[in-house]
């Protein structure tokens, strides 16, 4: 890694702390002038008299080898973040010359938004570049990487780049949303749906919170989030639910952050289903992703596991197991090779691997529906997390 430090000056357009790597929050004028500083650095390498050359673009590195895991001073949140290890997009290449061009693409489409004032999906700015440049743009992966090598590029997050979260998150129960100017939402007498998180990142962060709940309760699934919201759990335990219905979504990753900031004493306790995708959902809550990784301490949270786990298997009927499929196990396979999984974590997806076997949240209906509640307030009341 030394020689990726001394590289730092030659390799990165923008000055930045040599010990981690991160993406900044930035206005539009300040991230429209990254980006004509890096057209002037290509127009000024393509027109050099004495070598005239197509400059290549130095990326932060985002694979496993450049992560590292950052454990915060004043808190017991770790988060995953990157180093200076660079990777390159050239168009002398022939493996990355057409993902060369969508960098261009991409940060040309981003200075028009920003010049606009305007904000994006993901979505809506693959069918745009769909139509402009289907060449380049066949499928919506080529522009969710290509909007990492731009944030990896300009080291911006994504919404100072005008890209906006697409949410699927929803949150219910003891809490108050006033946004300035607006009319307050009570969240604790809203339907079963709850309240829908909305993709805007500076909308979710002018919002004033209120509660006078105790705990937080992180869904993995959109129907175990009903459940719980049809039987009032809050009213029961003092508690916010919250959901991204299945592997999180930024903009519930930024608003569970910032309910942890604004009530630091309130635990965060995560039900998720005992296989290695719900273990793969709450490390992503807990540290952030290696894919996401400049960005990813604006979003770690110190989630706690409450269940499903290995000590709540003899509640559930031998008929309810099923067996680990391939997807199942390449994904514990990846978690297991990780360096950030603590050991409680790693025994419990051995387990798994082991029997070959995963339940599912739903299996404890067996005791009925009303049993889930009464399940919850257990664990919580007897400290039975890790």
């Amino acid at each position: 890694m030394a020689e990726a430090e001394a590289d730092v000056p030659a390799a990165s357009l923008f000055g930045a702390d040599r010990r981690l790597c991160s993406a900044d929050m930035l206005s539009p004028p300040e991230v429209r002038a990254r980006i004509e500083v890096a057209v002037l650095n290509f127009l000024a390498a393509l027109s050099s008299p004495s070598s005239p050359a197509i400059s290549v673009l130095p990326l932060i590195s985002r694979k496993s080898t450049n992560c590292s895991l950052r454990s915060g001073l004043l808190s017991d949140v770790s988060s995953v973040y990157l180093s200076y290890a660079f990777c390159k997009r050239s168009l002398m290449r022939e493996n990355d010359a057409k993902a060369f061009v969508r960098v261009w693409k991409v940060m040309e489409m981003c200075y028009k938004i920003l010049g606009e004032g305007k904000l994006v999906t993901q979505r809506e700015l693959f069918y745009k570049l769909l139509s402009d440049s289907p060449k380049y743009f066949s499928c919506q992966r080529h522009v969710n990487q290509t909007i990492q090598d731009v944030v990896s590029l300009l080291r911006c997050t994504r919404q100072s780049l005008g890209i906006m979260a697409s949410s699927r998150g929803a949150l219910i129960g003891r809490l108050v949303l006033h946004e300035p100017e607006e009319e307050h939402i009570d969240c604790s007498i809203l339907g079963p749906s709850g309240h829908a998180i909305t993709g805007d990142l500076n909308q979710l962060s002018r919002l004033n919170l209120s509660s006078d709940a105790r705990y937080l309760i992180l869904v993995e699934k959109d129907a175990i989030f009903q459940r719980l919201a049809e039987d009032r759990l809050y009213n029961q335990i003092p508690c916010i639910l919250i959901t991204a219905k299945g592997y999180p979504d930024i903009a519930t990753r930024f608003i569970l952050h910032r309910l942890s900031q604004t009530f630091p004493n309130m635990p965060i306790f995560a039900l998720v289903d005992w296989n290695p995708a719900g273990l793969s959902i709450l490390c992503t809550y807990k540290y952030g992703s290696i894919s996401m990784g400049l960005e990813s301490y604006r979003y770690a949270c110190n989630v706690k596991w409450l269940g499903l786990r290995g000590d709540d298997l003899q509640l559930i009927p031998q008929s309810a197991f099923q067996e680990l499929k391939p997807r199942d196990l390449q994904i514990a396979k990846s978690l297991l090779s990780s360096k950030f999984l603590q050991d409680t974590h790693r025994a419990e997806l051995t387990r798994m691997v082991k029997t070959g076997t995963r339940a599912e949240i739903e299996a404890l209906y067996c005791h009925g529906f009303d049993f889930l509640g009464k399940f919850i307030a257990r664990k919580i009341v007897q400290g039975d997390y890790i």
